[in-house]
């Protein structure tokens, strides 16, 4: 049997979360919340950044949802979470979430993880988001992803 594409797990997932999304493939790379805002053309604040840390003592496997406008301020997460974060390499981030950064989606993840969603999110009616592969994005609701996501709202920001 065929090993299952990033871009299909994301689908199977939105799918089993009740979500439907149309992944589309853009002609140019949407690794950066520049390039994914102007492939979509939206605005950078509509375009969802999936940044993936790891709890310092834990393990456990954070993704933080953020907007593509917003610097995450790590010691307030952290301090929220009970926890500090750290940042991992990206063989990490493809053996914990089988995604490769530039193309780490919100949803179809490979292992366990704690998802925490962008307050400043909240503003938009529809965002943009990862579809699995650098050059792959979709479309829907900020309700519809934290449904899908089992999200927490969470301050990103100082």
């Amino acid at each position: 049997m065929a090993k299952q594409s990033s871009t299909d797990r994301v689908l199977d997932a939105a799918r089993g979360a009740g979500l439907d999304i149309e992944i589309v493939e853009m002609p140019a790379s949407t690794r950066s919340a520049e390039e994914a805002a102007a492939a979509c053309g939206c605005s950078v604040a509509e375009i969802v950044k999936s940044l993936v840390y790891l709890g310092a003592e834990s393990d456990t496997v954070v993704l933080l949802l953020v907007s593509g406008v917003n610097r995450v301020d790590e010691v307030a997460v952290g301090r929220h979470l009970g926890e500090a974060l750290t940042r991992p390499n990206g063989r990490t981030v493809r053996e914990r979430t089988g995604f490769a950064i530039g193309g780490v989606a919100p949803l179809g993840h490979i292992g366990e993880l704690r998802v925490f969603i962008d307050e400043d999110l909240a503003q938009f009616t529809t965002v943009w988001a990862a579809g699995g592969a650098p050059n792959s994005v979709f479309r829907t609701t900020v309700e519809e992803l934290r449904a899908a996501t089992g999200g927490t709202w969470l301050k990103m920001t100082g």
